[in-house]
């Protein structure tokens, strides 16, 4: 997995990117009671908000952390927001992006680097 400065993860499956937020990220926001999803088959610009959170602390944007193409999101956590905070890192992913090119990923942190963002 690879992790931006944000607190999101990006995990590669097959040609697909994989994003959602950390647990860190998801414990620091408390319960998580409302998840907005975006559009399949949306364009998207890295920067480009595509995800709105709402928690019983706080609301959040999640940015997408690369140009691409949304081919999928999860519905599961639209219906249940708690799965988020539940396994922020498996079934609680947010949507998968079609890139044009994975190697972009190199310009993320890896896992002992997030460790040490949020030391």
């Amino acid at each position: 997995m690879k992790y931006t400065e944000d607190h999101e993860w990006l995990r590669v499956e097959g040609d697909l990117v994989v994003v959602g937020i950390t647990d860190y990220a998801a414990k620091e926001l408390g319960d998580i009671v409302f998840v907005e999803l975006p559009e399949p088959e949306a364009m998207v610009a890295k920067g480009d908000e595509v995800v709105v959170i709402e928690s019983v602390k706080a609301a959040s944007d999640i940015l997408a952390p690369l140009d691409g193409e949304i081919v999928a999101v999860n519905e599961a956590v639209a219906k249940n927001p708690a799965l988020v905070n539940e396994d922020a890192t498996g079934e609680g992913w947010f949507f998968k992006m079609r890139i044009d090119d994975l190697a972009a990923l190199d310009d993320f942190m890896d896992e002992d680097e997030y460790a040490e963002h949020i030391a």
